[in-house]
């Protein structure tokens, strides 16, 4: 905090402290993301009364070394520049992601269509197989199917086993 009154000149004397400790406060800047690196580093920061009685304390009234003309407080003592680098590269990571997200609900959509389309039907009503019902279609390690018709939708099937056990009942009553 500075105040001109006295004999000594305030500018000058920010100047030459800010020579005096640029070790200190002097960030390292990122070419590629455009901003600057303060790891390490203090903000030394400055204002005077005058500009503090005028603006009051969140006015743009506070200089940082390094940095030209006034700002307020929390843009003098942040680093807003990579705040909105940080917020982009966020934003980036964000669309990225739902972007993966998007690629891979689409993905499982196209496979599940193609397995829907894969899945067997009863040629003569129609009636598409059961999850259950074509996995039980499906040939054993011999080469023959596990099932007893496996042609035949669920109700097809129970049908054909009412009409064999019927047939069966009524062989075994002729003799």
């Amino acid at each position: 905090m500075f105040n001109p009154l006295g004999a000594r000149n305030p500018e000058r004397t920010i100047a030459r402290l800010a020579a005096l400790t640029r070790h200190l406060w002097a960030g390292t800047k990122d070419y590629e993301e455009d901003f600057h690196h303060y790891d390490k580093k203090i903000p030394v920061i400055t204002t005077t009364l005058a500009d503090l009685r005028e603006y009051g304390p969140h006015g743009q009234v506070f200089r940082r070394f390094g940095r030209p003309g006034p700002q307020t407080l929390f843009d003098a003592i942040g680093n807003p520049r990579r705040q909105a680098a940080l917020e982009r590269h966020w934003a980036q990571q964000r669309a990225r992601e739902r972007a993966a997200q998007e690629r891979e609900r689409q993905e499982t959509e196209q496979r599940a269509a193609e397995r829907e389309a894969q899945r067997p039907a009863r040629a003569r009503c129609g009636t598409k197989f059961t999850d259950e019902r074509w996995k039980t279609t499906q040939a054993t390690d011999w080469g023959t199917p596990a099932d007893t018709h496996p042609t035949l939708c669920d109700r097809c099937k129970r049908r054909a086993l009412v009409a064999v056990q019927l047939a069966q009942t009524l062989h075994h009553r002729r003799w």
